[in-house]
């Protein structure tokens, strides 16, 4: 395979990302992003249905991960000009870096909900099994990919080089929370990256990744924007709403499919008629936006009247309304939904139903973020005020309508809080 002596893509955020074909370790993540696994991630959103909210959201996949690759390296590169001994690790650690979502599946995230698929495994399973990436990983050592997948897993006996990828602090979450707000218009949701990267260091006692006492804050405002990016960004009513809908979608289609009145090709009927975990790697990786969008704008034409709705609302942006009903109880919102359903009637459950959202806040997930103080490590809550407040979970519930009883919900919901508890 010919490999260019340089390779430059040009990211709104990153600016030039340049891959020089000379060195062996950036030559094979060039010839990786050009696997038919790898390019599939430009026809997947990054932020799924999320466009119908924030219209510039049209970012893929393909860009974030060479986003995140790029974070990576600037990361690494610092760290190990410092730590000699780190610099073995730089080939898994891109590898890993680039390739950490090519399991995505159609619509990033909402997949998951929608199939019940889960991309980390999928993820795993292209590594190991695409003919493509297989060879390129196996022909450059025979130890890269177990490395990879010890990064996939968190198990990588140098914590560094998976803390880099997964973790609290990590260059996928400094990618994406730059890339989204950026794509979406949110402000507040804009980094300081070079004060980050500077502020992270390697303890070779430990072997983790931790924090420069003086890059404190700099960390800190990173916490909180991510906070403000999963309230107004991730989390939105709307995006919740039009997640209901592609749920609502394919569930109806696979019924339609069992009964044979549904017309879809071979790689959406495969999604459709069996589990998940069960498709071959061809069938999966045949997936994407296109693929289940174009089946969705066929079926606005279907004779089954809940499904070809459904999908209008969806291609025509006639999303259900949602309602912030968290300061009731679970029996109080349970009535509210059955008020509802009375009121809609046929079909209600499709039009209709309780979306609960939990927040965990900033959680020790892998070990948390360590801060160097010269009395030794420190976990960061234990030592800013800011982010002890950040630790606190909270759960947001929100009952979806139809849009035409947008004058209607607030006295139904009256009504149904004045009804007695059967």
């Amino acid at each position: 395979m010919f490999i260019p002596k340089t390779r430059t893509y040009h990211d709104p955020l990153h600016g030039a990302i340049t891959l020089d074909g000379r060195d062996p370790v950036e030559a094979i993540l060039i010839q990786l992003i050009d696997t038919r696994a790898f390019q599939r991630l430009r026809r997947i959103r990054q932020l799924g249905p999320a466009s119908l909210t924030f219209h510039g959201a049209e970012s893929s996949r393909f860009t974030h991960s060479l986003g995140v690759m790029a974070i990576a390296r600037r990361a690494f590169d610092r760290l190990a000009k410092r730590y000699s001994e780190l610099q073995q690790h730089r080939a898994a650690l891109l590898c890993a870096a680039l390739l950490h979502d090519i399991g995505h599946g159609p619509f990033s995230h909402t997949s998951e909900e929608v199939f019940g698929s889960h991309h980390e495994r999928w993820t795993q399973r292209i590594l190991s099994e695409d003919v493509d990436i297989r060879q390129l990983l196996d022909s450059f050592s025979p130890t890269l990919l177990p490395a990879i997948l010890q990064i996939q897993q968190q198990q990588h006996p140098l914590p560094l080089i998976w803390q880099l990828v997964s973790s609290q602090l990590d260059c996928d979450r400094m990618d994406y929370l730059l890339r989204d707000s950026y794509f979406t218009g949110a402000s507040y949701g804009q980094l300081d990256l070079d004060r980050i990267l500077l502020a992270l260091d390697y303890d070779p006692a430990s072997q983790q990744l931790v924090v420069a006492r003086k890059g404190l804050s700099a960390i800190e405002h990173y916490l909180v924007v991510r906070y403000f990016m999963y309230a107004q960004i991730y989390n939105h009513a709307k995006n919740l709403c039009a997640t209901w809908t592609l749920e609502q979608i394919f569930s109806r289609a696979r019924q339609l499919l069992q009964q044979g009145q549904l017309l879809a090709d071979e790689t959406v009927a495969a999604w459709l008629s069996q589990p998940i975990e069960q498709l071959s790697l061809a069938q999966y990786l045949a997936g994407d936006d296109i693929v289940f969008s174009y089946h969705v704008q066929r079926w606005q034409e279907h004779s089954d009247s809940q499904l070809s709705t459904l999908c209008q609302q969806l291609v025509n942006r006639r999303l259900l309304k949602a309602i912030d009903v968290s300061q009731y109880s679970s029996v109080e919102q349970a009535q509210m939904l059955a008020a509802l359903q009375q009121r809609i009637g046929s079909d209600s459950a499709s039009c209709s139903g309780l979306r609960h959202i939990w927040s965990r806040g900033y959680t020790l997930y892998q070990r948390g973020i360590k801060v160097k103080t010269p009395t030794g490590l420190v976990e960061i809550s234990q030592i800013s005020a800011l982010v002890k407040t950040l630790t606190q979970p909270h759960q947001r519930t929100w009952l979806l309508y139809p849009s035409e009883l947008r004058f209607e919900i607030a006295s139904l919901i009256d009504s149904a809080l004045s009804e007695p508890v059967a």
